[in-house]
């Protein structure tokens, strides 16, 4: 027994013995001879030149919290000092990431195990250096060595913190340059503080962007649910992220915050994320999770976007979106990330562009051969006027806010902006429309509109494209190829059974008419503006008006100068009874030429010959009476239209009166178009008797108009 218990003693004092020669070893070692070691191994294994450049030291410590022998063994505790990893050799920055210092400590008995534990490594003011060039070589892929199998050891970190950190990060692939500094938020703060920050802070931009009051945007369900969702509260953000630099040319900055580093390692819990940035004079923002943060798994966030112009999303995107007014949207944002196979679906939101409202459901998808946007959309209260920039339209100083160029020029009114087709071909799109109510001036009579927007290979289709006008509709069908160059366009219209009342609501002798305007449309064009296309455009058009009235007073409510001189000319200011209006129009290379156009009043038969250019934006029409009687207006003298778009220029010919049987040679020209407008003299209910067209037309084929006598004005 004696012997036993001198043996254990020798044992034990030995243990001993080692542990403080350890000690005193580890204490008093100069670990500086092993950093020519600990730099080749570490090089080795990355592929990169790395460097420990200050002091490497040790010391022990207890650790806090542990009890029973455990307690009694110290840990180790290192720090390192300038610490560096360089770059390859092709990048503008020599240095990949650099160091102040870097501490840790080891937990010693898990060492028998095989497992290197660290419950805390420290950082002091890391800097990184990210890079990827043209040919898409990059400097955060390190060339590690082959494995020869699965390593018997295992390493388990536990916590990472720094005070704060710096990321250099240029993309020339992406066209990206950007300075970054992530600053540790000292707690975590929790979601729903997060989210009624940026809620306040989203609706007061939108606010200043569109003039509309924050109350108009709209909480959707699946925005309440994200209120109420207690695991969402329960998700901390730890880091704060501000960005500055530049993005495709436009300037970026943003503030930024995240969950801890370590929860980037839980592929199956969501990664809290939340984002405030403005790309240029759009600003975005959103708040929510990113499931598989490394590997860019899910995104499920709220998502804010606000801006001049919804056609400045394009480089930020990549979604081909029209020039629009300033607008703001608020909703519901959810990806599945895929490289090259992305779905991002933004839901429920809702939203203002100019003075409209605007709501639905898009679908972005990336998917196939060429992304693809499919969704509804709807608007409860449209602006009329906000239609305007999506043809080009608008002051020069509301394109200039929004980002346009191209400037109107002096004493053109058909817009020339051009429509931006080198983006067509970027994405297919496939979206329906609704405007539920079209707000206008009281000179406007339009109700309603509808569309199916389909663009397919740089083919942009409305089919059908639908308004309400007047109690009646307007539908149309067109077809823009922004495949070719210039672009080539077709347009089919109808117009059926617009009521004359309807037209002019505010004047009261038209209230008692009955009459309704029809006609059709049928025009191709080529052109890369609405002025192009116009100015080139081939085709028919023709128009029937029944049981109506016109005055001097009615034209000046419609705004129609030119009009109102005519039929004041013509008649004086009293209210005329028309029984019909027929037109019969070709236009050849942008020039409309009159083939029939007259009307039929209770006092005389009025014709207008001569054309309207939209190329040059010139009129040169002639407005010749023929009356019904001898009465004072037998002695009215035809008059003219000439001058521009902008400045028309009426007057009276100073040719001969014009007396009942006055004029040298009939109009037999105006007979054939006649039949064409056969179909519309006949309203689609079939009741012949339910227009007073017929007696026109069937007038004009016996005996037709003459023609205007010599001695017109100067063009």
């Amino acid at each position: 027994m004696r012997r036993g218990r001198k043996i254990l003693a020798w044992v034990l004092g030995i243990l001993v013995v080692l542990i403080v020669a350890i000690i005193l070893f580890i204490a008093f070692f100069d670990w500086n001879r092993l950093k020519p070691t600990i730099n080749e191994k570490v090089s080795e294994a990355i592929g990169r030149p790395f460097a420990i450049n200050g002091d490497l030291s040790a010391h022990w410590s207890r650790e806090p919290g542990e009890g029973g022998l455990v307690g009694l063994i110290p840990w180790p505790h290192f720090r390192a000092l300038d610490i560096t990893v360089a770059n390859p050799d092709w990048a503008k920055n020599k240095r990949f990431a650099t160091l102040e210092s870097v501490e840790f400590r080891l937990s010693p008995f898990p060492l028998i195990a095989h497992r290197i534990v660290v419950p805390e490594i420290r950082l002091g003011r890391p800097r990184i250096a990210l890079e990827r060039v043209k040919n898409g070589d990059n400097t955060w892929t390190f060339k590690m060595p082959e494995s020869t199998g699965p390593s018997e050891w295992q390493m388990e970190l536990n916590a990472i913190a720094f005070d704060k950190g710096h990321i250099d990060f240029s993309d020339a692939t992406n066209q990206i340059v950007m300075g970054i500094d992530v600053t540790p938020l000292g707690k975590g703060i929790p979601f729903n503080e997060i989210m009624a920050q940026q809620e306040k802070d989203s609706r007061a931009q939108a606010n200043k962007t569109t003039g509309a009051s924050a109350k108009t945007m709209a909480k959707s369900d699946a925005d309440e649910k994200d209120r109420q969702d207690e695991t969402k509260n329960k998700q901390l953000y730890y880091f704060a992220w501000d960005a500055k630099g530049t993005y495709k040319k436009s300037t970026v900055s943003a503030k930024a915050r995240t969950g801890g580093v370590l929860a980037l390692r839980d592929a199956s819990r969501p990664f809290p994320v939340q984002a405030d940035a403005r790309f240029g004079d759009t600003h975005i923002a959103f708040v929510g999770t990113l499931t598989d943060p490394i590997n860019m798994g899910a995104l499920d966030v709220r998502l804010w976007f606000s801006g001049t112009s919804m056609s400045h999303l394009y480089d930020l995107t990549g979604i081909t979106l029209p020039d629009t007014p300033p607008f703001a949207t608020e909703g519901h944002l959810k990806a599945n990330l895929k490289q090259g196979a992305s779905v991002f679906t933004y839901e429920n939101f809702t939203g203002r562009v100019g003075g409209s409202d605007l709501g639905g459901s898009l679908v972005f998808d990336t998917r196939g051969a060429r992304p693809k946007l499919s969704g509804k959309l709807k608007s409860n209260q449209l602006l009329f006027a906000d239609l305007a920039p999506l043809i080009g339209g608008g002051s020069d100083a509301e394109k200039a806010k929004r980002g346009d160029t191209a400037k109107q020029p002096a004493g053109k009114v058909l817009p020339v902006e051009p429509f931006k087709t080198d983006r067509w071909n970027a994405m297919d799109a496939d979206v329906t429309f609704t405007g539920v109510k079209i707000v206008h001036g009281e000179r406007l009579p339009f109700e309603n509109v509808s569309t199916h927007l389909v663009m397919q290979d740089a083919v942009l289709t409305l089919d059908p494209l639908k308004f309400g006008v007047a109690g009646g509709t307007v539908g149309s069908n067109i077809r823009l190829d922004g495949s070719k160059t210039p672009l080539r366009g077709g347009f089919n219209l109808g117009a059926r059974h617009l009521k004359l009342k309807e037209l002019f609501p505010t004047f009261a002798p038209m209230q008692t008419s009955f009459g309704e305007l029809n006609g059709d449309a049928s025009l191709t064009a080529v052109g890369n503006s609405p002025a192009a296309l116009l100015g080139s455009s081939n085709g028919e058009v023709k128009l029937l008006i029944n049981d109506g009235a016109i005055s001097g007073s009615l034209l000046e409510l419609a705004g129609l100068n030119v009009g109102s001189y005519a039929v004041t000319k013509l008649f004086g200011d009293d209210v005329v009874k028309i029984n019909c209006m027929a037109a019969d129009l070709v236009a050849t290379d942008g020039v409309m030429e009159s083939r029939l156009f007259a009307f039929d009043t209770e006092k005389a038969l009025i014709n207008v010959t001569g054309d309207v250019n939209f190329r040059d934006e010139k009129l040169n029409l002639d407005i010749v009476p023929h009356t019904k009687g001898f009465r004072l207006f037998s002695l009215r003298s035809p008059l003219y239209v000439h001058g521009t778009f902008a400045n028309p220029a009426p007057g009276v010919h100073a040719g001969p009166l014009i007396l009942r049987a006055g004029g040298a040679a009939a109009l037999a020209v105006f007979a054939a178009p006649v039949a064409a407008l056969g179909a519309l003299a006949v309203p689609e209910s079939g009741k012949a008797d339910a227009t007073q067209c017929k007696p026109l037309l069937d007038d004009l084929k016996q005996s037709p108009p003459k023609a205007p006598p010599a001695g017109k004005s100067a063009r």
